[in-house]
C-alpha cells in the first residue's frame, strides 16, 4: 500500500473530485497555500441547487444560479480545474481515473454529491424526472409549459385534465417548494395568458409517504407548510406512496391519477464513490467516515458532502444539505493546513444554523435553534439566506431583481420553451437523457 506524504505541502498533490458546495469550499480553503490542488468535475460550473426549482418553474434562468468553476477559482494560482467524468479511484496507485487520463494524488477529497433514488424502481425515472442538474430543470420547465400549451388546443376533456395535472412526489423541502412554485405559476403568472383553458384550474398534487410534510422540521412548522400549500390550491396527500408510475400518470395504492407531468423529489442516493473505494457504506450508498471525515484506514482520503455518512452530535447521520457540505469542505482544508504545520484539529462538528423551506409568495417556514418562524418573516429570512449563499455578485443582483419583478408583477420572466430542435410539441413528453454515474453537484 502506498504511503502518502501528509506533511509536505510543497510536494503534496490534492485532488478534489466534485465542485459542489463541499468540493468548492475545500478548494477555496486550500487556495493560495503550498498545496498543488486539482479540481475535477464533469461540468464547468458550480450550481446553486437549492434554487433549481425556480429554474424549473420559470422564475430564474440557469445562468442566475450557476457560475463557471474556473472563474470562481481563477485567483488561486495553485489550483487547476479539469473538466472530466470520473469513473473510479485506484487506491493502490494513488490515482483518479478521469476518462482517458489518470490523475495522481497524495491527498484525495471526494465530494461527488448524490443522485436520484427511486427505491428499486429505476424505470420510473423515465416518467418522473428529478431535479439535480441544470438539464433537469430546463427539461421540467419545458415539460410544464408544454403541458399548458397542449391543454390549450386539446379537445378531449379527459386528456385536457391530465395535461393540467401535476404530481410532485416527496414532501421534503424540494417537493414542498416545487409544488408551491407550480401552483403560483399556474394561478398567477399564466392566469391571463390562455383563451380556451384557465390555468388556475390546474391540479397540483403533492404526495408524501410520511404522516406529515417536512419530517425534519418541528411538527407545528410542518402543519404551517401544509396549510400554506393548501391555501395555494395544492392537494396534499399524506401517508400515501406511489406504487406505479408510467406515461399516463401514477398510482397511489390502488388509486390511479392521470397526469402528464410528474416530478420526483422523494429521495436521493450517494454517488458511486463507495464502490470506487470498496468502502463500507449505508443503505443510501454514503461512505462511512471517521471523526475527521477520512476513510477508515486511509488518512489521505476524505469523503465529504452527500457522499459521506458522518455522524452528528446527536448520534444520527448529518443531512445532505448545503451548510453541512460547506462546513465539511472548510474543515478538510483547515485540517490539511494544520497537518502541514504540525498541528492537529479536533473532530469535525457541524454547527446547525437552522432549516428553512419556502412555500410560494410571501410564505415560508424556518427553524433557527429554539426560534420558529413562518409566513412573511420566514420568507424574508429564506430570501436573504439564499442570496447570501449564492456565488458571485452578479448572480446575487440578478436574482434580487428577478424576485422583485416577480413579486410586484406576478410574472415569470423566463417562460421560454427551448430545446425543441424542430421536434413536434407532442414529442416533448419524451424523458430527459440520464447521465451516467460520475461526478455531480451537491443536493440540498
Amino acid at each position: 500500500m502506498r504511503s502518502p506524504q501528509l506533511d509536505k505541502p510543497s510536494t503534496q498533490r490534492v485532488v478534489i473530485v466534485g465542485a459542489g458546495f463541499a468540493g468548492l469550499a475545500a478548494a477555496k480553503q486550500l487556495g493560495g497555500s503550498g498545496f498543488d490542488v486539482t479540481v475535477v468535475d464533469r461540468h464547468n460550473y458550480h450550481l446553486f441547487q437549492p434554487l433549481l426549482y425556480q429554474v424549473a418553474t420559470a422564475g430564474l434562468s440557469p445562468a442566475d444560479i450557476a457560475s463557471p468553476i474556473r472563474s470562481i477559482l481563477s485567483r488561486y494560482k495553485n489550483i487547476r480545474v479539469v473538466l472530466a467524468n470520473v469513473s473510479g479511484v485506484s487506491i493502490d496507485e494513488g490515482t483518479v481515473i478521469a476518462e482517458e487520463r489518470q490523475i495522481p494524488y497524495d491527498v484525495l477529497i471526494l465530494a461527488t454529491g448524490a443522485q436520484h433514488a427511486y427505491f428499486g424502481h429505476d424505470e420510473w425515472s423515465v416518467h418522473a424526472p428529478g431535479l439535480k442538474r441544470v438539464d433537469d430543470a430546463t427539461y421540467l420547465r419545458r415539460r410544464i409549459l408544454v403541458a399548458f400549451e397542449r391543454a390549450e388546443s386539446e379537445v378531449d376533456e379527459a386528456r385536457r385534465q391530465a395535461l393540467l395535472t401535476f404530481v410532485v412526489v416527496g414532501g421534503g423541502p424540494t417537493g414542498v417548494e416545487m409544488a408551491g412554485a407550480i401552483a403560483e405559476l399556474a394561478r398567477k403568472a399564466l392566469a391571463a395568458d390562455f383563451r380556451h383553458i384557465d390555468p388556475r384550474n390546474a391540479r397540483i398534487i403533492l404526495v408524501q409517504a410520511a404522516p406529515r410534510l417536512l419530517p425534519t422540521f418541528p411538527e407545528p412548522l410542518s402543519e404551517r407548510a401544509k396549510f400554506a400549500l393548501e391555501r395555494l390550491g395544492v392537494d396534499v396527500r399524506l401517508n400515501q406512496s406511489v406504487t406505479s408510475c408510467d406515461g399516463e400518470g401514477v398510482r397511489l395504492g390502488e388509486v390511479p391519477i392521470e397526469a402528464a407531468t410528474i416530478v420526483w423529489a422523494a429521495g436521493v442516493m450517494a454517488s458511486p464513490a463507495g464502490r470506487w473505494l470498496q468502502a463500507e457504506a449505508d443503505n443510501a450508498g454514503r461512505v462511512r467516515v471517521g471523526e475527521d471525515l477520512t476513510l477508515p484506514g486511509h488518512p489521505e482520503i476524505f469523503v465529504i458532502g452527500d457522499t459521506a455518512n458522518c455522524i452528528g452530535n446527536d448520534g444520527r447521520p448529518l443531512p445532505g444539505v448545503a451548510p453541512v457540505a460547506k462546513q465539511q469542505g472548510e474543515f478538510v482544508g483547515q485540517l490539511l493546513k494544520a497537518r502541514a504545520a504540525g498541528r492537529t484539529l479536533p473532530r469535525f462538528r457541524y454547527r446547525d444554523f437552522g432549516a428553512m423551506a419556502t412555500i410560494g409568495r410571501k410564505s415560508a417556514v424556518a427553524q433557527l435553534g429554539p426560534i420558529r418562524l413562518h409566513g412573511l418573516p420566514a420568507w424574508l429570512l429564506w430570501s436573504a439566506a439564499h442570496i447570501y449563499y449564492l456565488i458571485g455578485f452578479r448572480n446575487r443582483i440578478t436574482v434580487v431583481l428577478n424576485w422583485a419583478w416577480n413579486y410586484v408583477t406576478f410574472q415569470r420572466g423566463t417562460r421560454l420553451i427551448t430545446g425543441l430542435s424542430g421536434s413536434r410539441v407532442e414529442d416533448m413528453a419524451a424523458p430527459a437523457p440520464m447521465e451516467p454515474d460520475g461526478v455531480g453537484n451537491l443536493n440540498r
